[in-house]
């Protein structure tokens, strides 16, 4: 018998095994790399970043706290308000995006919509109109939103009675997504504008908004289908029941959808924890949060490798932590989608 043969049919065989061990190894090399030159260049002097590419503490240079000791110790407290601007505007701004998010996908998942084009429009046409007097007139934001709702419940029954095209739960789905492809620069400017008249600028609640209403699109497109994949036989015995809409979504739909639901929390929580140019935009010293710090780390001296490295494992840590707790969650949630259908 070869190393090439297979002793039973479907597996694989010694070289075969060697092979795929092999490619294995290479692609986790590939993928710890950048993690270990962090790790080893916040261990460095500024003299061994700049003197040529050095790999192994101990054999090629003398590994140094000086970085780590300037972050924690020197710089701490310029350190640890960023980091606890990130943990409260990641965390909030998640929790909020989940439950509004996963709502949001059990309606259209469970409910068939059918809004006119007309009445669609006239609200898209008066939240235009509530931006352009609270920016243009310079009304409160109170009184600009009354006068938006007075125009839209005017206009809503003549216009409806003239369009009777009809949107369906697709079209709804379609627009919400929609809303994730537009480049955040584009909306980076209105926000601000936005905020800055009604004074929530350097706030967290600012950022909570932002990053929410940024990535509430992913949550109801991701849960959309991990409720379409609960059978609605068993909101149908518990309606019979007795139980009210609310009760069937928080005590059966939620905990039946969890490994989809932490899945796509934690994938929220990513792109809230890492996102740069909305807190660029809305933050400057108060609500300032790590990503700015790392990049503040390349001033007019210069990039400051060793500083920079330190900060970026700071700021895997948490997350890295998440990960491990919830893995199990994470795969479930994968395989559930893997297999539909």
């Amino acid at each position: 018998m070869t190393l090439l043969q297979a002793s039973r049919p479907g597996e694989l065989s010694t070289a075969g095994k060697l092979a795929v061990y092999g490619a294995l190894l290479l692609w986790s090399l590939v993928v710890f790399f950048p993690l270990y030159w962090v790790a080893i260049t916040s261990f460095k002097q500024p003299v061994q970043v700049f003197g040529g590419p050095l790999y192994l503490p101990f054999v090629d240079f003398a590994p140094s706290l000086d970085a780590w000791r300037y972050v924690l110790v020197t710089t701490g407290a310029d350190t640890l308000r960023p980091y606890v601007n990130s943990l409260i505007v990641a965390t909030a701004s998640t929790v909020l995006c989940s439950l509004v998010g996963s709502m949001a996908a059990y309606g259209l998942s469970r409910i068939a919509y059918r809004p006119t084009v007309a009445s669609v429009l006239l609200l898209l046409a008066s939240l235009a109109l509530t931006v352009t007097l609270v920016l243009g007139a310079g009304l409160s934001l109170w009184w600009s939103l009354a006068a938006a709702l007075v125009v839209f419940l005017v206009a809503l029954r003549p216009l409806q009675r003239r369009f009777r095209s009809h949107l369906g739960n697709d079209d709804i789905l379609f627009w919400i997504v929609s809303q994730r492809i537009l480049p955040p620069v584009v909306s980076a400017i209105p926000i601000y504008l936005m905020f800055q008249r009604i004074g929530l600028l350097d706030t967290h609640l600012a950022l909570i908004v932002a990053y929410m209403t940024v990535n509430l699109p992913i949550v109801i497109w991701l849960m959309v289908d991990f409720f379409d994949g609960i059978p609605r036989e068993l909101e149908e015995s518990a309606a019979l029941d007795g139980a009210s809409r609310f009760r069937i979504f928080f005590d059966l739909m939620l905990p039946l959808a969890r490994p989809g639901l932490v899945a796509t929390t934690l994938l929220v929580l990513i792109l809230a924890w890492n996102e740069y140019l909305l807190a660029l935009f809305l933050s400057t010293a108060h609500a300032q949060t790590m990503p700015l710090l790392v990049a503040a780390q390349n001033a007019t001296r210069g990039p400051q490798w060793w500083t920079m490295s330190v900060l970026i494992l700071l700021m895997i840590v948490p997350v890295m932590l998440v990960t491990l707790f919830l893995q199990r969650f994470i795969a479930r949630g994968l395989l559930v989608g893997a297999v539909k259908g």
